[in-house]
């Protein structure tokens, strides 16, 4: 198997972004797996290591570009200049900017093809706003710098996949912004990840109302009827096996989440309560419809704990983890598209297809 160059941005340097990324680094099987890259500030990176003595044993590499990461070595590309403070817990002008820095210079070399996959650390949404980001969030800032129609908001772990229509949106515009397209849009590009990144052959999708009662036939709102029900039948004329909507609160209360290879939320807190409820440590942010592989923690910036050592370093594992199984799950799906007979669905799936 490739040995991958990982890209990982630092996130606010303020929030628990650096602790979950050296104990995820210190874990032996990474440097087996793929050569990380980590896009922000040795200073940080070094200040950080210190309050954390079971890392000791990691040796870090002070690089100018991907292009120089050494295979056996942690690599800190330095795109955050040192005069900025590191200020554990507190939001800062300092740990807002190092952010954008870091995640524009790593997209910038992930444009380049210096790097295979990135995963990001968590960054404050409102605090980057006030720097002039431009977009509400990674997801959305991506989609733009790689010029893609759309992408998908993806919340993944190992039994459940959660996909959201309208992503960061204030609930008051939700309604407003649901269309048979966009919603249609959204179905496609979860089918689509579903097969190419997942290795799933034929998925099975489960859309959500947004009303409750699913709308209950029109009489507690009519979007089930105008747009989601429409939207749910133009994909199933594509060939596409999507099924709904459900009503959310009974569809997780019984379990129904684990019956479905995803399911497709309208709107964010809809979709991410539950799948955080039920697999935070475990949990990955994947931005689906985009031609590069990226994910993050499905954990935020945790300025409460940040410089005390408390933060489990497992949801960044995952993301770690899962872009490496993407990337690959990609290239075997190119390839048996390319000469279907060469791969059989045994070998793609490691095992029979049900």
């Amino acid at each position: 198997m490739q040995k991958l160059i990982l890209g990982i941005t630092q996130g606010d340097m303020n929030g628990i972004g650096y602790e979950v990324i050296i104990k995820a680094l210190s874990d032996a099987r990474i440097l087996d797996m793929c050569t990380p890259v980590i896009y922000g500030s040795s200073k940080a990176f070094g200040i950080n290591k210190k309050m954390m003595p079971e890392t000791d044993h990691i040796n870090s590499n002070i690089v100018a570009s991907a292009s120089d990461a050494h295979q056996k070595r942690i690599n800190i590309v330095n795109c955050v200049p040192d005069t900025m403070q590191v200020e554990p817990g507190h939001i800062s002008h300092d740990g807002s900017l190092s952010a954008i820095l870091s995640l524009k210079a790593a997209v910038k070399e992930l444009k380049e093809g210096k790097l295979d996959i990135l995963v990001t650390a968590p960054f404050n949404k409102k605090a980057v706003a006030q720097e002039n980001f431009g977009f509400p969030g990674h997801t959305e800032y991506l989609i733009d710098a790689f010029g893609a129609k759309d992408g998908l908001m993806f919340l993944c772990a190992d039994n459940m996949r959660v996909g959201i229509v309208t992503n960061h949106l204030p609930v008051a515009k939700v309604s407003g912004s649901l269309s048979i397209e966009g919603i249609l849009n959204k179905i496609r590009l979860m089918n689509d990840s579903l097969k190419r990144d997942f290795g799933i052959v034929k998925p099975k999708i489960a859309v959500l109302g947004l009303n409750p009662h699913a709308g209950d036939n029109g009489l507690l709102g009519s979007e089930e009827t105008d747009v989601i029900i429409p939207a749910i039948h133009k994909a199933a004329d594509e060939g596409i096996m999507a099924f709904g909507p459900y009503p959310p609160d009974g569809f997780f209360s019984v379990h129904m989440q684990y019956e479905f290879d995803a399911l497709l939320a309208m709107y964010h807190d809809q979709g991410l309560i539950p799948f955080k409820c039920l697999a935070f440590n475990q949990g990955v942010n994947f931005t689906a419809g985009l031609p590069v592989v990226r994910t993050s923690p499905d954990h935020g910036t945790a300025y409460d704990i940040a410089g005390e050592c408390k933060a489990s370093p497992q949801s960044m594992l995952a993301a770690i983890f899962l872009a490496i199984d993407i990337y690959h799950n990609r290239i075997r799906y190119d390839e048996m598209n390319a000469n279907p007979l060469t791969i059989s669905s045994k070998d793609f799936r490691g095992k029979e297809a049900e």
